[in-house]
């Protein structure tokens, strides 16, 4: 046989094949609209309440209750390994849904020797899912690709370790396309502090994805925005003349600073009451949550099933 011809048969054999449009992979169900993408999870979904058991629970309106905070303290739960089962789970089913980010975060960081009220915490979580089953994420055309970021931070919110939960959303246009909900490695001595660490984390991610968007060619005019809602946090990005009241984040005090002065960056304050990262560092009210959730673009599917045809 001769070389070319053996080299014809490989590429037939890997040829890519074109599949068409995309509709399910890996748990992840996406249904194209006129105005754009939705991506659920809602199968996935279905089969962790069943595992649970949970299928006919009562569902709830928040993945957790107001001002909740977990501590390491109480009954050590008898059956780890199926904790440690649904918390993974869970942590797979925030591909689409962030507006659980949080309350997974923290069920997460008890999967060593969970006790019987982390438990009832997941519980809560799998209600709230009940209700939400079928919520996803949008994705919609837009004519402006501005990079516009938020970041906030809860202070000493642990109360094993006093480290503070950040979180950041950063948006395409309209559209989220990433988000985090973490501990901070380190204890911060004050609020400032805190928030000025997730806002130089924050902004490495904005860099991050510029830069992506860049290789894309998918080019903004607008320079990436960053929103805080913590006036010092503000003035130390902005003013080089405070260098000296942060010297013990140093680091990223220059590192926010460069890229303001260098015009990579734009930060600018929000009230706490507009600040959507809020989903992401506390567990909120019912008003306050529903608000966040739907500025994150997760709602209901943009369509009705079939077999609801006479539903109202």
């Amino acid at each position: 046989m001769r070389s070319s011809e053996r080299i014809g048969e490989l590429h037939s054999e890997f040829a890519i094949k074109d599949l068409g449009s995309l509709n399910y992979f890996l748990g992840l169900e996406v249904t194209h609209t006129t105005v754009g993408l939705f991506l659920s999870q809602a199968k996935y979904a279905h089969d962790i309440l069943s595992r649970a058991g949970l299928l006919d629970c009562k569902p709830i309106h928040t993945p957790l209750a107001t001002n909740e905070t977990l501590s390491s303290t109480g009954v050590p739960f008898f059956d780890v390994t199926s904790y440690r089962s649904l918390v993974g789970a869970l942590q797979y089913l925030t591909i689409t849904r962030p507006d659980i980010a949080y309350a997974v975060n923290q069920v997460s960081q008890f999967l060593q020797s969970p006790t019987t009220n982390h438990f009832q915490h997941v519980k809560c979580i799998l209600r709230y899912i009940e209700g939400t089953i079928s919520y996803g994420l949008v994705f919609s055309r837009v004519s402006a690709l501005a990079v516009i970021g938020y970041s906030d931070a809860d202070w000493a919110q642990c109360i094993d370790t006093r480290r503070s939960t950040y979180g950041y959303s950063i948006y395409l246009g309209n559209n989220l396309i990433s988000w985090s909900a973490k501990k901070q490695p380190t204890v911060a001595r004050s609020s400032c502090e805190s928030e000025y660490r997730a806002m130089a984390n924050t902004a490495t991610e904005i860099i991050w994805v510029t830069n992506l968007l860049k290789e894309l060619h998918v080019l903004s005019s607008a320079k990436p925005t960053l929103f805080c809602d913590n006036k010092s946090a503000i003035f130390l990005s902005q003013n080089p003349v405070s260098h000296k009241r942060a010297k013990h984040i140093d680091l990223d005090y220059h590192f926010i600073r460069e890229l303001v002065a260098s015009g990579h960056l734009r930060a600018i304050f929000l009230p706490s009451k507009l600040q959507v990262a809020d989903i992401f560092t506390k567990s909120l009210s019912r008003a306050q949550f529903e608000y966040f959730r739907d500025r994150l673009c997760i709602r209901p599917p943009p369509f009705r099933l079939r077999g609801d045809v006479n539903k109202p």
